[in-house]
């Protein structure tokens, strides 16, 4: 017997003991309780993960892009793939008219954008400096472009393909096929990209003239888009409504947009995360119920201890003891199936750009562990106190 009439003094020892082998000796309903709150624990984690992750990559790759500039269309679409690298391109616009916007007195800066090609499946862009300079990229190693058909590469791109300053690849046309490869004309890596956290880690940088060339399109130049920055807030107001109405282009907010996609997803997180609350609440229930029936059972275990020496106190710290060891190995496992989640559909992700990372931790999920306890206490406050008022006498004439 693991109480003895001095075990008060070593009572959360013994009461963890207790509460655990009282938990193993129905596996049916700890493994169910388990999973329940697993379950509950997980979908938040990925929840808090997921959003997390995905508000900090629309508002660190958008940083100092005020408008985008491209062919009429979806804006949604427009910035999902200027920016974020998500989506297929709305079409292109004349290098002409991209210059005319850029020398417009109401931007400051204008970076173009040339897409069409990928590497393994990651965007082949082409670009010019400013893009370097708009999102402060720095070189890990070699330099930056300066021939036609050399390519800065980003850190992803290099980890996951063996790439370093000197070697030579082939771009396939499309933004994902690799079947249509352009074997006339390699690029060659002239430098690889620091590590930057955003979506330039999985880009493959060259010049407008190398993305001309390889589509021998020399003379009729086109661009995908233009990222502006705005030199005033009037043009905050007046060039998205001049370029709307007085060009053949269309000009989508970055901001507007995100907060539009935001929305639209909005719906769908939030029902994910009241089926997760729900399944949590109902692990409490269940928890709560086996805590009970198993108190029915152990009357005279119960009464015994209290022969033994078991004070009161102990034996309702036992019963809290087992709840919150139920609920708390529960939440744990969740919130490790969370971030396991994640990385796995991260893993298959088909867009490196997209790519979630579940090797991440955030301090907002100590919170889901507060409140797998909390449940567990919650759950156990009613068997504790009926166990803490049971009359050994009364129990013990019984038998």
């Amino acid at each position: 017997m693991l109480f003895s009439k001095n075990t008060d003094s070593n009572f959360p020892v013994n009461a963890f003991q207790i509460s655990w082998k009282n938990l193993r000796a129905n596996p049916l309903s700890l493994a169910l309780n388990l999973i329940l709150i697993a379950f509950g624990t997980g979908m938040l984690a990925m929840l808090l993960l997921g959003v997390s992750q995905v508000g900090d990559r629309l508002r660190d790759n958008a940083r100092g892009v005020d408008l985008v500039v491209g062919a009429k269309g979806s804006p949604l679409q427009l910035i999902l793939s200027s920016i974020y690298f998500i989506d297929f391109p709305t079409g292109n616009i004349s290098e002409q008219d991209a210059r005319m916007l850029a020398a417009n007195p109401m931007v400051k800066k204008a970076v173009p954008l040339a897409l069409g090609d990928n590497y393994a499946g990651f965007r082949i862009v082409g670009t010019d400096t400013g893009y370097v300079s708009l999102h402060g990229l720095e070189l890990a190693a070699g330099r930056f472009w300066s021939e036609d058909f050399e390519i800065v590469i980003g850190a992803e791109v290099a980890r996951v393909q063996h790439l370093k300053p000197g070697d030579r690849v082939y771009g396939s046309h499309g933004l994902a096929s690799q079947q249509d490869v352009h074997e006339d004309h390699p690029y060659i890596v002239s430098g690889v990209l620091k590590k930057k956290g955003s979506v330039a880690d999985n880009l493959v940088l060259t010049s407008l003239l190398s993305i001309w060339e390889m589509h021998g399109a020399e003379e009729a130049r086109e661009i995908t888009a233009m990222l502006v920055q705005y030199r005033s807030r009037l043009a905050m107001v007046a060039l998205p409504a001049m370029v709307n109405r007085s060009t053949g282009m269309q000009a989508a907010s970055p901001a507007k947009e995100s907060a539009r996609l935001f929305a639209l997803i909005g719906v769908g997180v939030d029902t994910v995360r009241w089926l997760a609350i729900a399944l949590m609440l109902l692990a409490g229930v269940s928890v709560f119920v086996s805590l009970y029936n198993s108190l029915r059972e152990r009357v005279y275990d119960l009464a015994v201890m209290r022969v033994m020496g078991a004070s009161r106190r102990a034996i309702w710290g036992m019963i809290i003891v087992e709840g919150m060891l139920l609920t708390t190995t529960g939440s744990l496992a969740g919130i490790l199936l969370g971030h396991a989640a994640i990385h796995g559909i991260g893993y298959w992700q088909g867009s490196p750009q997209a790519r979630l990372d579940g090797l991440v931790f955030l301090p907002q999920e100590s919170w889901l562990l507060v409140a797998g306890m909390g449940i567990g206490l919650a759950a156990a406050i009613l068997p504790a106190v009926q166990a803490y008022r049971t009359d050994i006498s009364q129990t013990m004439s019984k038998i």
